[in-house]
């Protein structure tokens, strides 16, 4: 049986690369292995170089400063974070994208990645459950909701986007 908490994470970034860009947003769902909430947070970071934004991730975000008037620093929110995730197994959509903004913040704040080492991502679930399904062609997060009929509340926000991966989750283990 499995032990471990499950943390379903979404972040939003500044852009693409990791050494240039910034986690501006962290959404999370924890719940327990059998898959009940436990907790639903999200985190506004503030970016420390918004000049370095690339200006089409942010129009995909729907980057609006006004929103980020309360965020709170990189190293603030990657304490809540990590405090938070503690033994969870990170799952996500595209999950080495966000895995790997998050080991580098991790560094840059000097805190400890305290989630398990296991990692899940619903992209290759999906692949591997239904690649052979002609009617899925596409396996983007928008494209899977929309195959199992998954409202996803705010596309791109990262606590809505977080929620839609833990739905999506829950529709491919009932496959």
């Amino acid at each position: 049986m499995q032990k471990h908490n499950l943390a379903f994470i979404d972040i939003e970034t500044t852009g693409l690369d990791v050494m240039k860009h910034e986690i501006i947003e962290i959404g999370c769902v924890i719940t327990t292995p059998k898959l009940k909430i436990i907790e639903k947070f999200e985190l506004k970071i503030k970016s420390e170089n918004i000049e370095n934004a690339n200006p089409v991730s942010l129009r995909v975000i729907h980057y609006d400063p006004i929103n980020w008037d309360n965020a709170i620093s990189l190293k603030d929110g990657m304490k809540i974070f990590s405090k938070k995730v503690k033994d969870c197994i990170m799952i996500g959509q595209n999950v080495s994208f966000d895995s790997g903004f998050l080991e580098f913040a991790f560094i840059k704040t000097k805190f400890k990645n305290n989630m398990h080492y296991h990692k899940l991502d619903t992209i290759s679930i999906a692949w591997a459950k239904l690649h052979k399904n002609k009617s899925v062609t596409h396996f983007s997060l928008r494209e899977l909701c929309k195959y199992f009929g998954i409202k996803n509340e705010h596309p791109h926000g990262a606590l809505s986007d977080a929620y839609a991966t833990y739905e999506l989750y829950k529709k491919l283990m009932s496959l």
